[in-house]
């Protein structure tokens, strides 16, 4: 353990210096790709509105069906 203490300190790099060597790991996404993904999930929303819709209005009449 006293090895440890008598060694200098490792040169440390500025948080700034480490965040912009992590935004340069980024792979970004092409214009192309972005698009496509974006409207996956835009249409993916939609479909899964209509069918919660489709579902609440099932469950209305079935329960009107069932009470009445």
């Amino acid at each position: 353990m006293a090895e440890n203490k008598d060694k200098a300190p490792a040169l440390k790099r500025s948080w700034f210096q480490e965040l912009k060597a992590e935004f340069g790991k980024i792979t970004w996404p092409t214009k192309k790709n972005l698009f496509r993904q974006s409207v996956a999930v835009i249409v993916t929303a939609v479909l899964m509105g209509v069918l919660i819709v489709l579902l609440d209005y099932l469950i209305r009449f079935g329960f009107g069906y069932i009470l009445v």
